[in-house]
Protein backbone atom coordinates (compact mmCIF):
# COMPACT_ATOMS: atom_id res chain seq x y z
CA UNK A 1 0.00 0.00 0.00
CA UNK A 2 1.36 3.64 -0.83
CA UNK A 3 1.65 5.90 2.89
CA UNK A 4 -0.33 8.74 3.24
CA UNK A 5 0.57 11.43 5.71
CA UNK A 6 -1.77 14.86 6.06
CA UNK A 7 -0.95 18.37 7.39
CA UNK A 8 -3.46 20.44 8.16
CA UNK A 9 -3.58 22.95 10.76
CA UNK A 10 -7.72 23.06 10.88
CA UNK A 11 -8.38 19.91 13.60
CA UNK A 12 -12.37 19.67 12.42
CA UNK A 13 -11.13 19.40 8.59
CA UNK A 14 -7.70 16.87 9.65
CA UNK A 15 -9.99 14.76 11.81
CA UNK A 16 -12.67 14.63 9.13
CA UNK A 17 -10.29 13.32 6.30
CA UNK A 18 -8.21 11.16 8.50
CA UNK A 19 -11.48 9.10 9.93
CA UNK A 20 -14.05 9.45 7.14
CA UNK A 21 -11.84 8.37 3.96
CA UNK A 22 -11.86 4.43 3.25
CA UNK A 23 -7.53 4.76 3.11
CA UNK A 24 -7.15 0.95 2.71
CA UNK A 25 -10.19 0.85 0.11
CA UNK A 26 -8.46 3.00 -2.07
CA UNK A 27 -4.98 1.29 -1.73
CA UNK A 28 -3.41 3.53 0.74
CA UNK A 29 -2.34 3.34 4.20
CA UNK A 30 -2.69 6.50 6.53
CA UNK A 31 0.71 6.42 8.37
CA UNK A 32 0.72 10.17 10.39
CA UNK A 33 -0.76 13.91 10.27
CA UNK A 34 0.45 17.43 11.72
CA UNK A 35 -0.82 20.80 12.71
CA UNK A 36 1.40 22.50 10.63
CA UNK A 37 4.31 21.95 8.48
CA UNK A 38 7.09 22.77 11.28
CA UNK A 39 5.76 19.58 13.04
CA UNK A 40 5.35 17.63 10.11
CA UNK A 41 8.69 17.81 8.59
CA UNK A 42 10.39 15.30 11.24
CA UNK A 43 7.76 13.12 11.24
CA UNK A 44 7.68 13.03 7.25
CA UNK A 45 11.41 12.52 7.31
CA UNK A 46 10.72 9.25 9.48
CA UNK A 47 8.39 8.32 8.01
CA UNK A 48 8.93 9.02 4.45
CA UNK A 49 5.60 8.65 2.92
CA UNK A 50 4.38 8.29 -0.77
CA UNK A 51 1.99 10.87 -1.11
CA UNK A 52 1.52 14.05 1.04
CA UNK A 53 -1.91 15.59 1.62
CA UNK A 54 -1.00 19.35 2.91
CA UNK A 55 -3.18 22.75 3.48
CA UNK A 56 -1.45 25.91 1.42
CA UNK A 57 -2.01 28.42 4.64
CA UNK A 58 -0.54 27.31 7.81
CA UNK A 59 1.28 28.97 10.80
CA UNK A 60 4.84 28.53 11.26
CA UNK A 61 5.53 27.00 7.83
CA UNK A 62 3.21 27.46 5.30
CA UNK A 63 2.23 24.31 2.47
CA UNK A 64 4.28 25.74 -0.69
CA UNK A 65 7.89 25.79 2.51
CA UNK A 66 7.31 22.15 3.46
CA UNK A 67 6.40 21.19 -0.48
CA UNK A 68 9.38 22.68 -1.21
CA UNK A 69 11.77 20.84 1.71
CA UNK A 70 10.00 17.46 0.48
CA UNK A 71 10.25 17.57 -3.07
CA UNK A 72 14.01 18.43 -2.51
CA UNK A 73 14.91 15.70 -0.21
CA UNK A 74 12.23 13.14 -1.71
CA UNK A 75 11.67 13.78 -5.22
CA UNK A 76 9.74 10.69 -5.51
CA UNK A 77 6.68 12.08 -2.88
CA UNK A 78 3.88 12.87 -5.07
CA UNK A 79 2.08 16.14 -2.96
CA UNK A 80 -1.52 17.16 -3.24
CA UNK A 81 -2.37 21.04 -2.45
CA UNK A 82 -5.08 22.06 -0.53
CA UNK A 83 -6.34 25.41 0.37
CA UNK A 84 -9.44 27.41 0.24
CA UNK A 85 -7.74 30.71 -1.81
CA UNK A 86 -8.88 30.56 -5.07
CA UNK A 87 -5.51 32.02 -6.29
CA UNK A 88 -4.03 32.05 -9.21
CA UNK A 89 -0.81 32.78 -7.42
CA UNK A 90 -1.06 30.30 -5.38
CA UNK A 91 -1.70 27.33 -8.03
CA UNK A 92 1.26 28.76 -9.44
CA UNK A 93 3.88 28.48 -6.75
CA UNK A 94 2.45 25.26 -6.21
CA UNK A 95 3.24 24.13 -10.01
CA UNK A 96 6.78 26.37 -9.52
CA UNK A 97 7.65 23.46 -6.64
CA UNK A 98 6.34 20.56 -7.79
CA UNK A 99 2.91 19.73 -6.28
CA UNK A 100 0.83 16.81 -8.65
CA UNK A 101 -2.81 18.18 -7.48
CA UNK A 102 -3.76 21.82 -6.26
CA UNK A 103 -7.27 20.87 -4.49
CA UNK A 104 -10.15 23.59 -3.18
CA UNK A 105 -11.60 23.79 -0.09
CA UNK A 106 -14.63 22.05 0.69
CA UNK A 107 -12.74 19.07 -0.19
CA UNK A 108 -15.18 16.48 -0.83
CA UNK A 109 -15.30 12.65 -0.56
CA UNK A 110 -15.64 12.09 -4.93
CA UNK A 111 -12.79 14.62 -5.90
CA UNK A 112 -10.11 12.98 -3.08
CA UNK A 113 -11.00 9.61 -4.25
CA UNK A 114 -10.60 10.45 -7.84
CA UNK A 115 -6.97 12.50 -6.91
CA UNK A 116 -5.71 9.79 -4.83
CA UNK A 117 -6.68 7.12 -7.69
CA UNK A 118 -5.22 8.80 -10.42
CA UNK A 119 -1.74 9.36 -8.25
CA UNK A 120 -1.60 6.06 -7.46
CA UNK A 121 -1.83 4.93 -11.23
CA UNK A 122 0.55 6.91 -12.06
CA UNK A 123 2.76 5.73 -9.18
CA UNK A 124 2.57 2.44 -9.78
CA UNK A 125 3.19 2.54 -13.58
CA UNK A 126 6.45 4.75 -13.12
CA UNK A 127 7.56 2.25 -10.35
CA UNK A 128 7.07 -0.68 -13.23
CA UNK A 129 9.05 1.42 -15.41
CA UNK A 130 12.05 2.33 -13.00
CA UNK A 131 12.06 -0.92 -11.51
CA UNK A 132 12.50 -2.43 -15.06
CA UNK A 133 14.99 0.76 -16.50
CA UNK A 134 16.78 -0.09 -13.27
CA UNK A 135 17.46 -3.60 -13.53
CA UNK A 136 18.14 -3.38 -16.86
CA UNK A 137 20.78 -0.93 -16.63
CA UNK A 138 22.67 -3.06 -13.21
CA UNK A 139 23.00 -5.75 -15.88
CA UNK A 140 23.87 -4.17 -18.70
CA UNK A 141 26.02 -0.89 -17.36
CA UNK A 142 28.31 -3.09 -15.10
CA UNK A 143 31.10 -1.48 -13.47
CA UNK A 144 33.48 -4.36 -14.84
CA UNK A 145 32.50 -3.54 -18.45
CA UNK A 146 35.23 -4.48 -20.54
CA UNK A 147 35.49 -0.88 -22.23
CA UNK A 148 35.90 0.82 -19.44
CA UNK A 149 38.48 -0.84 -18.02
CA UNK A 150 40.40 -0.66 -21.66
CA UNK A 151 39.70 3.14 -20.66
CA UNK A 152 41.28 3.64 -17.99
CA UNK A 153 44.27 1.35 -18.60
CA UNK A 154 45.05 3.52 -21.85
CA UNK A 155 44.56 6.47 -19.56
CA UNK A 156 46.58 5.52 -16.17
CA UNK A 157 49.22 4.71 -18.41
CA UNK A 158 49.39 8.38 -20.05
CA UNK A 159 48.79 6.71 -23.32
CA UNK A 160 46.37 9.26 -24.43
CA UNK A 161 45.98 12.74 -25.01
CA UNK A 162 43.53 15.26 -23.12
CA UNK A 163 41.51 15.40 -26.28
CA UNK A 164 41.68 11.17 -27.01
CA UNK A 165 40.65 11.66 -23.03
CA UNK A 166 37.37 13.44 -24.08
CA UNK A 167 36.58 11.97 -27.07
CA UNK A 168 36.70 8.03 -26.07
CA UNK A 169 34.97 9.70 -22.20
CA UNK A 170 31.97 10.63 -24.30
CA UNK A 171 31.65 7.23 -26.34
CA UNK A 172 31.32 5.81 -23.00
CA UNK A 173 28.72 8.07 -21.57
CA UNK A 174 31.18 9.28 -18.99
CA UNK A 175 31.31 12.74 -17.21
CA UNK A 176 34.82 13.39 -16.69
CA UNK A 177 35.00 17.31 -16.71
CA UNK A 178 35.69 18.84 -13.23
CA UNK A 179 38.37 21.05 -11.47
CA UNK A 180 40.23 18.35 -9.20
CA UNK A 181 40.46 14.42 -9.74
CA UNK A 182 41.99 11.83 -7.36
CA UNK A 183 42.26 8.02 -7.70
CA UNK A 184 41.10 5.54 -5.09
CA UNK A 185 42.66 1.84 -5.33
CA UNK A 186 41.04 -1.05 -3.21
CA UNK A 187 40.35 -4.69 -3.11
CA UNK A 188 38.19 -7.35 -1.04
CA UNK A 189 38.98 -10.86 -1.19
CA UNK A 190 37.89 -14.03 0.96
CA UNK A 191 40.39 -14.64 3.45
CA UNK A 192 39.72 -18.35 3.26
CA UNK A 193 40.59 -20.09 -0.09
CA UNK A 194 37.56 -22.53 -0.20
CA UNK A 195 34.79 -21.01 2.02
CA UNK A 196 31.92 -22.16 2.68
CA UNK A 197 28.61 -20.83 0.88
CA UNK A 198 26.96 -18.75 2.76
CA UNK A 199 30.01 -17.00 3.97
CA UNK A 200 30.78 -16.57 0.12
CA UNK A 201 27.09 -15.26 -0.40
CA UNK A 202 27.73 -12.87 2.21
CA UNK A 203 31.26 -11.47 0.81
CA UNK A 204 29.12 -11.56 -2.07
CA UNK A 205 26.39 -9.07 -0.88
CA UNK A 206 29.35 -7.07 1.33
CA UNK A 207 31.35 -6.37 -2.12
CA UNK A 208 28.47 -5.57 -3.81
CA UNK A 209 27.19 -3.01 -0.69
CA UNK A 210 30.79 -1.22 -1.68
CA UNK A 211 30.53 -1.56 -5.26
CA UNK A 212 26.97 0.16 -5.41
CA UNK A 213 28.15 3.08 -3.86
CA UNK A 214 30.43 4.06 -6.21
CA UNK A 215 28.12 3.79 -8.64
CA UNK A 216 25.24 5.29 -7.44
CA UNK A 217 27.40 8.45 -7.01
CA UNK A 218 27.90 10.75 -10.24
CA UNK A 219 31.60 12.38 -8.56
CA UNK A 220 32.65 8.65 -8.37
CA UNK A 221 33.75 6.61 -11.88
CA UNK A 222 34.22 2.86 -11.09
CA UNK A 223 36.26 0.88 -12.78
CA UNK A 224 38.29 -2.64 -12.79
CA UNK A 225 41.76 -2.34 -12.36
CA UNK A 226 43.04 -5.90 -12.46
CA UNK A 227 41.28 -9.29 -11.66
CA UNK A 228 41.82 -8.60 -8.02
CA UNK A 229 41.40 -5.00 -7.44
CA UNK A 230 39.11 -1.76 -8.34
CA UNK A 231 39.70 2.08 -9.36
CA UNK A 232 37.70 4.69 -8.50
CA UNK A 233 38.07 8.23 -10.26
CA UNK A 234 36.78 10.70 -7.88
CA UNK A 235 35.93 13.86 -9.53
CA UNK A 236 35.38 17.36 -7.49
CA UNK A 237 36.05 21.21 -6.73
CA UNK A 238 38.54 21.97 -4.15
CA UNK A 239 37.44 21.02 -0.86
CA UNK A 240 34.42 19.17 -2.58
CA UNK A 241 36.74 16.70 -3.65
CA UNK A 242 38.56 15.85 -0.63
CA UNK A 243 35.35 15.64 0.88
CA UNK A 244 34.21 13.18 -1.15
CA UNK A 245 37.59 10.88 -0.93
CA UNK A 246 36.74 10.77 2.98
CA UNK A 247 33.07 9.97 2.29
CA UNK A 248 34.46 6.86 0.19
CA UNK A 249 37.14 5.87 2.65
CA UNK A 250 34.39 6.29 5.59
CA UNK A 251 31.97 3.77 3.35
CA UNK A 252 34.46 1.12 3.09
CA UNK A 253 35.60 1.17 6.30
CA UNK A 254 32.49 1.02 7.64
CA UNK A 255 31.09 -1.99 5.88
CA UNK A 256 34.58 -3.88 5.47
CA UNK A 257 35.87 -3.48 8.98
CA UNK A 258 32.99 -5.56 10.64
CA UNK A 259 33.30 -8.48 8.13
CA UNK A 260 37.19 -8.44 8.43
CA UNK A 261 37.48 -10.69 11.27
CA UNK A 262 34.98 -13.47 9.83
CA UNK A 263 35.78 -13.68 6.40
CA UNK A 264 36.91 -10.75 4.21
CA UNK A 265 40.12 -8.87 3.54
CA UNK A 266 40.53 -5.19 2.69
CA UNK A 267 42.64 -2.62 1.64
CA UNK A 268 42.23 1.30 0.42
CA UNK A 269 45.21 3.53 -1.25
CA UNK A 270 44.76 6.84 -2.35
CA UNK A 271 46.61 9.08 -4.02
CA UNK A 272 47.67 13.02 -3.99
CA UNK A 273 44.83 15.14 -5.92
CA UNK A 274 45.38 16.60 -9.29
CA UNK A 275 43.97 19.25 -11.35
CA UNK A 276 44.33 17.52 -15.12
CA UNK A 277 42.99 14.92 -16.66
CA UNK A 278 46.87 14.57 -18.17
CA UNK A 279 48.53 14.33 -14.67
CA UNK A 280 46.19 11.45 -13.47
CA UNK A 281 49.39 8.85 -14.09
CA UNK A 282 51.39 10.45 -11.37
CA UNK A 283 48.54 10.30 -9.42
CA UNK A 284 48.33 6.86 -10.50
CA UNK A 285 51.88 5.37 -9.25
CA UNK A 286 51.43 7.45 -6.11
CA UNK A 287 48.29 5.47 -5.26
CA UNK A 288 49.91 2.25 -6.48
CA UNK A 289 53.13 3.08 -4.53
CA UNK A 290 51.05 3.46 -1.39
CA UNK A 291 48.83 0.40 -2.34
CA UNK A 292 52.19 -2.06 -2.21
CA UNK A 293 52.42 -1.51 1.21
CA UNK A 294 49.66 -3.69 2.02
CA UNK A 295 51.95 -6.92 1.94
CA UNK A 296 54.50 -4.74 4.10
CA UNK A 297 52.00 -3.68 6.75
CA UNK A 298 49.25 -5.79 6.64
CA UNK A 299 47.19 -4.25 9.95
CA UNK A 300 46.79 -1.18 7.91
CA UNK A 301 43.72 -0.88 5.59
CA UNK A 302 43.41 2.57 4.69
CA UNK A 303 46.87 3.50 2.31
CA UNK A 304 47.69 6.95 2.24
CA UNK A 305 50.61 9.56 2.49
CA UNK A 306 49.55 10.83 5.73
CA UNK A 307 48.79 7.02 7.06
CA UNK A 308 52.17 5.91 5.88
CA UNK A 309 53.90 9.37 6.42
CA UNK A 310 55.47 8.22 10.07
CA UNK A 311 56.12 4.54 8.60
CA UNK A 312 58.54 6.01 5.62
CA UNK A 313 60.63 8.48 8.19
CA UNK A 314 61.50 5.93 10.16
CA UNK A 315 62.64 3.90 7.62
CA UNK A 316 64.86 7.04 5.76
CA UNK A 317 67.22 6.82 9.49
CA UNK A 318 67.35 2.67 9.57
CA UNK A 319 70.50 1.24 10.36
CA UNK A 320 71.67 -2.43 9.93
CA UNK A 321 71.10 -2.65 14.03
CA UNK A 322 67.83 -0.75 13.89
CA UNK A 323 66.35 -3.26 10.88
CA UNK A 324 63.25 -4.87 11.80
CA UNK A 325 63.79 -9.06 10.85
CA UNK A 326 59.81 -9.91 11.34
CA UNK A 327 59.12 -7.25 8.41
CA UNK A 328 61.79 -8.97 6.11
CA UNK A 329 59.42 -12.84 6.46
CA UNK A 330 60.20 -14.02 3.20
CA UNK A 331 56.33 -14.98 3.59
CA UNK A 332 55.31 -11.03 2.35
CA UNK A 333 57.28 -12.27 -0.92
CA UNK A 334 55.53 -15.12 -1.56
CA UNK A 335 52.46 -13.45 -0.48
CA UNK A 336 53.20 -10.79 -3.33
CA UNK A 337 53.60 -13.49 -5.32
CA UNK A 338 51.00 -15.40 -5.06
CA UNK A 339 48.31 -11.57 -4.71
CA UNK A 340 50.17 -9.08 -6.64
CA UNK A 341 50.39 -7.99 -10.21
CA UNK A 342 53.03 -7.82 -12.77
CA UNK A 343 52.72 -3.94 -12.64
CA UNK A 344 53.25 -3.81 -9.22
CA UNK A 345 56.69 -5.38 -8.68
CA UNK A 346 58.44 -2.19 -8.79
CA UNK A 347 56.54 -0.81 -6.24
CA UNK A 348 56.68 -3.52 -3.86
CA UNK A 349 60.11 -3.77 -4.19
CA UNK A 350 60.52 0.15 -3.20
CA UNK A 351 59.00 -0.73 -0.21
CA UNK A 352 60.33 -3.98 0.80
CA UNK A 353 63.75 -2.37 0.45
CA UNK A 354 62.83 0.68 1.80
CA UNK A 355 61.91 -0.91 4.98
CA UNK A 356 65.60 -2.16 5.52
CA UNK A 357 66.91 1.58 4.76
CA UNK A 358 70.29 2.19 5.17
CA UNK A 359 70.90 -1.43 6.17
CA UNK A 360 71.75 -1.71 2.34
CA UNK A 361 74.82 -0.10 2.84
CA UNK A 362 76.65 -3.27 4.48
CA UNK A 363 78.03 -5.54 1.88
CA UNK A 364 77.01 -8.67 4.55
CA UNK A 365 73.55 -7.44 5.05
CA UNK A 366 73.31 -7.42 1.04
CA UNK A 367 74.28 -11.01 0.84
CA UNK A 368 71.76 -11.72 3.02
CA UNK A 369 69.32 -9.78 1.50
CA UNK A 370 69.74 -11.91 -1.69
CA UNK A 371 69.65 -15.25 0.22
CA UNK A 372 66.06 -14.24 0.98
CA UNK A 373 65.21 -13.42 -1.88
CA UNK A 374 65.98 -16.03 -4.08
CA UNK A 375 64.94 -18.83 -1.17
CA UNK A 376 61.48 -17.19 -0.89
CA UNK A 377 60.88 -17.07 -4.93
CA UNK A 378 62.15 -20.42 -4.74
CA UNK A 379 59.94 -21.66 -2.60
CA UNK A 380 56.94 -20.05 -3.93
CA UNK A 381 57.66 -21.84 -6.75
CA UNK A 382 57.53 -25.15 -5.16
CA UNK A 383 54.34 -24.55 -3.68
CA UNK A 384 52.63 -23.69 -6.63
CA UNK A 385 54.02 -27.41 -7.82
CA UNK A 386 56.41 -26.09 -10.68
CA UNK A 387 59.31 -28.75 -10.98
CA UNK A 388 62.71 -27.16 -10.48
CA UNK A 389 63.84 -27.83 -14.01
CA UNK A 390 61.25 -25.48 -15.12
CA UNK A 391 62.95 -22.89 -13.52
CA UNK A 392 66.12 -23.48 -12.48
CA UNK A 393 68.04 -21.88 -15.47
CA UNK A 394 66.52 -18.87 -14.94
CA UNK A 395 66.83 -18.35 -11.34
CA UNK A 396 70.93 -18.95 -11.89
CA UNK A 397 70.91 -16.99 -14.94
CA UNK A 398 69.48 -13.69 -12.78
CA UNK A 399 72.56 -13.89 -10.23
CA UNK A 400 74.38 -10.73 -10.83
CA UNK A 401 78.18 -10.79 -10.86
CA UNK A 402 78.49 -8.89 -7.82
CA UNK A 403 76.30 -6.89 -4.86
CA UNK A 404 78.23 -3.74 -4.61
CA UNK A 405 75.15 -1.54 -4.65
CA UNK A 406 71.81 -1.32 -3.81
CA UNK A 407 71.01 -0.64 -7.69
CA UNK A 408 72.29 -4.27 -7.75
CA UNK A 409 69.63 -5.53 -4.70
CA UNK A 410 67.11 -3.74 -6.90
CA UNK A 411 67.22 -5.15 -10.01
CA UNK A 412 67.54 -8.77 -8.69
CA UNK A 413 64.70 -8.60 -6.69
CA UNK A 414 62.69 -7.23 -9.66
CA UNK A 415 63.88 -10.05 -12.17
CA UNK A 416 63.48 -12.35 -9.98
CA UNK A 417 59.85 -11.75 -9.17
CA UNK A 418 59.34 -11.27 -13.06
CA UNK A 419 60.66 -14.72 -13.70
CA UNK A 420 58.13 -16.02 -10.99
CA UNK A 421 55.49 -14.30 -11.83
CA UNK A 422 55.97 -15.52 -15.38
CA UNK A 423 55.80 -18.96 -14.72
CA UNK A 424 52.65 -18.46 -12.10
CA UNK A 425 50.99 -16.86 -15.24
CA UNK A 426 52.10 -19.25 -17.04
CA UNK A 427 50.32 -21.46 -14.94
CA UNK A 428 47.70 -19.80 -14.32
CA UNK A 429 46.70 -19.23 -18.10
CA UNK A 430 46.81 -22.74 -18.55
CA UNK A 431 44.37 -23.57 -15.93
CA UNK A 432 42.13 -20.50 -16.47
CA UNK A 433 41.81 -21.68 -20.07
CA UNK A 434 40.42 -24.80 -18.81
CA UNK A 435 38.45 -23.20 -16.37
CA UNK A 436 36.80 -20.99 -18.32
CA UNK A 437 35.93 -23.27 -21.07
CA UNK A 438 34.01 -25.40 -18.08
CA UNK A 439 32.29 -22.10 -17.23
CA UNK A 440 31.42 -21.05 -20.98
CA UNK A 441 29.79 -24.83 -21.57
CA UNK A 442 27.62 -24.71 -18.36
CA UNK A 443 26.46 -21.10 -19.62
CA UNK A 444 25.61 -22.51 -23.10
CA UNK A 445 23.67 -25.12 -21.53
CA UNK A 446 21.77 -23.27 -19.43
CA UNK A 447 21.50 -19.56 -20.33
CA UNK A 448 17.73 -20.27 -20.69
CA UNK A 449 17.14 -21.16 -17.04
CA UNK A 450 15.35 -18.05 -14.95
CA UNK A 451 18.30 -19.02 -12.23
CA UNK A 452 21.36 -18.64 -14.09
CA UNK A 453 23.82 -16.33 -12.37
CA UNK A 454 27.75 -15.63 -12.27
CA UNK A 455 27.67 -17.05 -8.81
CA UNK A 456 25.93 -20.12 -9.73
CA UNK A 457 28.57 -20.60 -12.42
CA UNK A 458 31.80 -19.96 -10.77
CA UNK A 459 30.47 -21.78 -8.02
CA UNK A 460 29.74 -25.15 -10.73
CA UNK A 461 33.41 -24.76 -12.00
CA UNK A 462 35.41 -23.45 -8.76
CA UNK A 463 36.46 -20.32 -9.77
CA UNK A 464 35.32 -16.96 -7.24
CA UNK A 465 32.68 -14.60 -9.09
CA UNK A 466 35.25 -12.07 -8.99
CA UNK A 467 37.84 -14.48 -11.26
CA UNK A 468 35.15 -15.75 -13.50
CA UNK A 469 33.58 -11.76 -14.41
CA UNK A 470 37.21 -10.45 -15.01
CA UNK A 471 38.17 -13.57 -17.21
CA UNK A 472 34.58 -13.36 -19.27
CA UNK A 473 35.41 -9.58 -20.05
CA UNK A 474 38.89 -10.28 -21.43
CA UNK A 475 37.77 -13.68 -23.53
CA UNK A 476 35.14 -13.00 -24.69
CA UNK A 477 34.59 -8.64 -24.98
CA UNK A 478 31.75 -8.19 -22.98
CA UNK A 479 30.50 -8.60 -19.90
CA UNK A 480 28.90 -12.11 -18.44
CA UNK A 481 25.31 -10.62 -18.30
CA UNK A 482 25.72 -8.96 -21.95
CA UNK A 483 26.50 -12.70 -23.14
CA UNK A 484 23.64 -14.11 -21.58
CA UNK A 485 21.28 -11.53 -22.63
CA UNK A 486 22.54 -11.98 -26.25
CA UNK A 487 22.31 -15.34 -26.38
CA UNK A 488 18.43 -15.55 -24.63
CA UNK A 489 17.46 -13.25 -27.05
CA UNK A 490 18.49 -14.52 -30.13
CA UNK A 491 16.75 -18.21 -29.13
CA UNK A 492 13.69 -15.42 -28.06
CA UNK A 493 13.86 -14.21 -31.49
CA UNK A 494 14.13 -17.88 -33.53
CA UNK A 495 11.26 -18.93 -31.33
CA UNK A 496 9.04 -15.84 -32.75
CA UNK A 497 9.91 -16.67 -36.25
CA UNK A 498 9.48 -20.29 -36.42
CA UNK A 499 6.43 -21.26 -33.52
CA UNK A 500 3.22 -19.59 -32.76
CA UNK A 501 4.31 -19.32 -29.26
CA UNK A 502 2.83 -16.17 -27.21
CA UNK A 503 5.38 -13.92 -25.87
CA UNK A 504 4.55 -14.81 -22.23
CA UNK A 505 5.69 -18.81 -23.45
CA UNK A 506 8.83 -17.70 -24.73
CA UNK A 507 9.87 -15.15 -21.97
CA UNK A 508 10.01 -18.34 -19.88
CA UNK A 509 11.39 -20.97 -22.32
CA UNK A 510 14.83 -18.60 -22.85
CA UNK A 511 14.72 -17.66 -18.82
CA UNK A 512 12.41 -14.57 -18.26
CA UNK A 513 9.75 -15.28 -15.31
CA UNK A 514 8.52 -11.77 -15.89
CA UNK A 515 7.14 -11.59 -19.39
CA UNK A 516 6.79 -7.83 -18.80
CA UNK A 517 10.25 -7.41 -18.15
CA UNK A 518 11.30 -9.43 -21.24
CA UNK A 519 9.55 -7.31 -23.59
CA UNK A 520 11.14 -4.35 -22.52
CA UNK A 521 14.84 -6.23 -22.87
CA UNK A 522 13.64 -7.05 -26.42
CA UNK A 523 12.88 -3.86 -27.01
CA UNK A 524 16.01 -2.25 -25.63
CA UNK A 525 18.19 -4.66 -27.73
CA UNK A 526 16.20 -4.86 -30.84
CA UNK A 527 13.90 -1.56 -31.23
CA UNK A 528 11.02 -3.29 -31.22
CA UNK A 529 8.83 -5.51 -29.14
CA UNK A 530 8.11 -8.80 -29.32
CA UNK A 531 4.82 -8.77 -31.36
CA UNK A 532 6.16 -6.34 -33.65
CA UNK A 533 9.44 -7.93 -34.47
CA UNK A 534 7.09 -11.73 -35.01
CA UNK A 535 5.06 -9.19 -38.13
CA UNK A 536 7.85 -8.23 -39.09
CA UNK A 537 9.58 -11.44 -39.86
CA UNK A 538 6.14 -13.24 -40.86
Amino acid sequence: MLRVFLVEDESVIREGLKDKIPWEQYGFQFVGDAADGEMALPLIRKLKPDVLITDIKMPFMDGLSLSEIVKEEFPRTRIIIISGYDDFEYARQAIVVGVDQYLLKPITRAALRDVLLELKGKIGQEAGQKDYQAQFQDEMQEFEKFPLRRFFEKLLDGKMSVKEIYEEAARLSLQMSASCYNLMIFTLFEKEEQPPREKRERFMRKQDEVLHYFLRHPQFILFRLNVSSYGVLVKGEGAQLEEAVERGLDHIRRICAVEEENHMGWYVAVGQPVERLSMLPQCYLDANHYFAYRFILPGTHVLTEKTLSAYLSDQEEKGVSSVDFMQMDPELIRDFLSQGEEGEIHNFVESYLGNIGSGLKSRMFRGYVFFNIRVAVVTFLKSIRVEQDKYQEEIEGAIPKTADSEEDIFAYFVEMLQIAMRIRNQINSYQGKKQFKRALDYVDSHYDQESLSLSQVAEQTGMSPNYLSSIFSQNMQKTFIEYVTEKRIEKAKRLLRQTDKTSGEIAREVGYKDSHYFSFVFRKLQGCNPREYRAEKK
